[in-house]
């Protein structure tokens, strides 16, 4: 009996605590570093999840006080209070948006450092600049559209245009002697008159400026004819009295001036300018860290606050998902190459 019980116990499986010892045993390991291996298996994952974990710089290339400074600043402070991290701005103007585009997309692909893209300048700059050392549409991933800033022809106050086809009559009276002002060569500033000239037969002058803030004063003294800016930089001065406003330069009306007519409704046919914003970061960000940007931007452009304040400036927020602003983006760089190819724009 006893050789019997002796025999079956050699047979019983030894405990599994038996079988991982004498394994680690073998294998030269021992408890702490099988805790360690472990441990780091577990904590990977719970890293990725507290991005971010640092301040996030958002990178646009424009000057303060604009509308893309004005609109990155509102987004971005919302965005702080839902990611829990400071949203730095950083304004890199100048080379009609080439400067900063092309800064940001040689940053990290990290997730801290993101570009809020004036989607319409920069498909503009890729079709006018003969190099560019980024393309939105290849070098970057887009996180979400976050709205249309709609731009306005405005002219000096001390004119004696009153409509856009006042306008045209007065340049057709005395072509080359007028000029217009933009906000740079190569932006949506530069290309709409571009692309009013191309409609309208009318010779014109491009006096360019880097931005808005330049561009305004010398608007205001009559320096300029006229000048399609963005409705948060000229629309207070309009209220100052100091410009007068002829038109909105999108397809439909603006519901902060649902009295203002569309350039179609002026008379200039076959004219679209809606300038279309949003949010990307450089290639090869990770999509969990996008993923995590495109939440938090949607849940800032559904407080309605951000929405009336925006609004009231005429900032149109609206939330695209990424896959469908991808899509929008590529649209707007067809279509803007084709009034720089019409128009014989190009920027050296």
């Amino acid at each position: 009996m006893l050789k019997q019980v002796h025999s079956i116990s050699r047979t019983i499986p030894a405990h599994p605590r038996t079988i991982a010892s004498r394994w680690m045993a073998r294998a030269g390991l021992t408890s702490a570093m099988v805790a360690v291996a472990l441990t780091g298996t577990l904590v990977a994952p719970a890293a990725l999840a507290e991005y971010p974990e640092r301040p996030i710089q958002l990178v646009l290339s424009f000057p303060p006080a604009g509308a893309t400074d004005v609109l990155a600043r509102a987004v971005g402070q919302r965005l702080s209070q839902v990611l829990k991290q400071p949203v730095v701005v950083e304004n890199r103007p100048g080379a009609g948006g080439a400067l900063g585009m092309g800064y940001a997309a040689k940053a990290s692909p990290d997730g801290y450092t993101l570009y809020l893209a004036a989607v319409s300048n920069a498909a503009i700059a890729a079709a006018t600049y003969s190099s560019q050392p980024a393309n939105l549409g290849k070098d970057f991933v887009p996180i979400a559209g976050i709205g249309n800033v709609p731009h306005i022809l405005v002219v000096p106050a001390s004119s004696p245009v009153k409509t856009v086809p006042e306008l045209v009559k007065m340049l057709k009276a005395t072509p080359g002697e007028h000029n217009f002002a933009s906000q740079g060569s190569g932006t949506l500033s530069h290309l709409e008159s571009e692309l009013f000239k191309l409609r309208t037969g009318v010779d014109v002058v491009h006096v360019p400026y880097k931005g808005s803030s330049f561009a305004l004063p010398d608007l205001m003294a009559g320096r300029s004819a006229m000048m399609f800016d963005s409705i948060p930089s000229a629309l207070p001065h309009v209220k100052s009295g100091k410009l007068r406003l002829l038109a909105v330069a999108s397809e439909q009306r603006v519901k902060l001036l649902p009295d203002v007519p569309t350039m179609g409704e002026a008379g200039v046919s076959d004219f679209r300018a809606n300038n279309l914003f949003g949010l990307v970061a450089p290639k090869g960000t990770p999509p969990a860290v996008i993923e995590k940007l495109a939440a938090a931007s949607k849940a800032v452009l559904a407080q309605p606050e951000l929405a009336e304040t925006m609004a009231a400036q005429g900032v149109e927020i609206a939330y695209t998902p990424a896959d469908k602003f991808g899509r929008m983006i590529q649209q707007e760089m067809r279509d803007w190459a084709k009034v720089a190819q019409a128009a014989h724009v190009k920027v050296d």
